[in-house]
């Protein structure tokens, strides 16, 4: 997709949220479950956002593809559970933008909305593999990051290769929204066991196909 195309998809939203803070919480949500919207709620309470958009990737490179549903049936489950909350929006924008890993994503939005303040949003078990994502230590250097605790993660999450390299970056979780990248906080927050694994296990081919 022509990247004039993608700024275009962007200019109404570029013109709404300008002076805005927007979380970015990007994931599969294969299937969405409350753990998701647990750590999306705590995120913009303790981070202060002006919205959530709670971003369904088109597929995560990191993922198999077997048992990935099909993207419109992840988005609608995600919106089944959010509702109408006022302050988080389920979209699909990466679709429309025609990116699938978060570099690319961040730096289309961030160009196109040069003044809208974006945090990306993410578990303490994506820090552990933080790493592998494409370009990770350029990601760092975009937008804040806020990583929420997970049940299982808080050891592997904090010893990561992420958090060594980045260690004197870190700041507390009320001036993330405040200072520029590079920056992160780990935000411990009351635990969610919900798991999209084991709502996969037990529905099994069910729910993806």
């Amino acid at each position: 997709m022509p990247t004039s195309v993608n700024i275009n998809t962007l200019m109404p939203l570029a013109a709404r949220w300008q002076g805005r803070t927007i979380g970015l919480y990007g994931g599969s949500f294969n299937p969405a479950h409350q753990g998701h919207v647990h750590v999306a709620n705590e995120a913009v309470k303790r981070l202060k956002l002006d919205m959530m958009w709670l971003m369904v990737s088109p597929g995560n490179p990191l993922k198999e593809k077997q048992g990935m549903a099909k993207r419109k049936k992840r988005k609608k489950s995600l919106k089944a559970l959010i509702g109408n909350h006022p302050r988080m929006l389920v979209t699909d924008i990466e679709k429309r933008l025609g990116t699938r890993n978060t570099y690319d994503t961040l730096k289309k939005l961030t160009a196109a909305m040069p003044k809208t303040r974006f945090v990306w949003i993410m578990g303490a078990d994506n820090l552990a593999t933080f790493h592998h994502w494409y370009k990770w230590q350029s990601i760092a250097q975009i937008v804040p990051i806020a990583i929420f605790d997970r049940p299982g993660y808080s050891v592997t999450g904090l010893s990561s290769r992420f958090a060594n390299n980045m260690a004197r970056f870190r700041v507390p979780y009320q001036r993330l929204s405040l200072v520029d990248a590079p920056a992160w906080s780990f935000v411990t927050i009351p635990r969610h066991n919900g798991s999209a694994t084991e709502i996969r296990d037990q529905k099994g081919n069910k729910w993806w196909r």
